[in-house]
């Protein structure tokens, strides 16, 4: 698995729609886990406050969605960008929880069938793929800031620090949300902490580096009057 980790987020996710390659496998659901637990989180909250368990089978039919059929909705994917697979993981897996909560909502109403939303994963992809010049701006931006997280945060425990900041940064998560999934085992006062240390490191690096310039990082900026 180790090699599988050297792998960008893009050849991953061909990988794993072209073959059943278990570790390949493994590796997609180490890298992607917390973005699909996070959304199938949120959104079953739009339907109730769904207890742990719930959420983990939710989040195992998001897995099954992307197996099933080989693996049709992967091979169905196309990026544009290196951080495309995270919105349309988002999506696949936000339809997953809608479209259980609808058949339970039939059930319960004694209905016969229900529509199912799931093949809007198609049409969603222009919801996963943002093509304007601004998002391509704030792509670069983050990629720049990614470099620096990746300095700052060097040596054990660095996958997870990059996963909170940029589930905060990136998906939009609260504190709380990053908190309640189990994989991070962290508290919300932690997740806060770390998101705060982060940012401090970033921003400090950011102005070490650039002394005369004013430097906007994450929506604030920090000028240094050196």
């Amino acid at each position: 698995m180790r090699r599988y980790a050297t792998y960008s987020s893009t050849e991953l996710v061909k990988l794993c729609a072209a073959s059943k390659d278990e570790m390949a496998w493994t590796e997609l659901i180490r890298r992607f886990h917390p973005v699909i637990a996070a959304a199938a989180l949120r959104t079953a909250r739009q339907w109730g406050e769904p207890s742990r368990a719930q959420v983990d089978d939710l989040v195992q039919d998001t897995y099954f969605k992307l197996w099933e059929d080989e693996r049709r909705v992967l091979r169905r994917f196309q990026p544009r960008h290196e951080d495309s697979i995270y919105g349309f993981l988002r999506v696949v897996a936000a339809n997953v929880v809608h479209d259980h909560f609808k058949s339970v909502l039939a059930v319960k109403r004694g209905a016969v069938q229900t529509g199912s939303i799931t093949e809007s994963v198609q049409v969603s992809q222009a919801i996963a793929d943002f093509d304007s010049f601004a998002e391509v701006n704030q792509r670069i931006q983050l990629d720049k800031i990614d470099k620096v997280l990746r300095q700052v945060t060097a040596g054990k425990d660095q996958e997870r620090k990059r996963t909170v900041f940029w589930l905060r940064h990136r998906q939009g998560l609260t504190s709380s949300e990053i908190a309640s999934i189990p994989s991070l085992g962290l508290t919300t006062e932690g997740v806060e902490s770390m998101l705060m240390r982060l940012a401090i490191m970033i921003r400090g690096h950011f102005i070490s580096s650039s002394p005369h310039r004013e430097v906007k990082v994450l929506g604030r900026k920090s000028r240094s009057n050196r």
